[in-house]
């Protein structure tokens, strides 16, 4: 399905890195191992993660917490 590009938001994986308080490297290996979803633009490694696959990728972080949480298998340490 088409939509304008006008209608997406775009973040850098160093604007994803600051807002979920990682590092980029930790950005790429989610992408790497498709848990964020992301487009590559162009043949130089530039990467782009749209805001609705990061909503998407931090409620299933919530989601996963939670059953571990109610399992018993959470470390709380931070």
């Amino acid at each position: 399905m088409y939509h304008d590009v006008m209608d997406f938001n775009f973040y850098t994986i160093a604007d994803v890195a600051d807002m979920l308080k990682v590092s980029p490297g930790a950005v790429r290996n989610l992408i790497n191992n498709q848990e964020l979803r992301a487009i590559q633009i162009g043949g130089r490694g530039l990467w782009r993660i749209e805001q609705s696959a990061l909503e998407e990728y931090v409620q299933k972080q919530y989601a996963q917490s939670a059953e571990r949480l109610e399992a018993g298998q959470v470390l709380l340490a931070d």
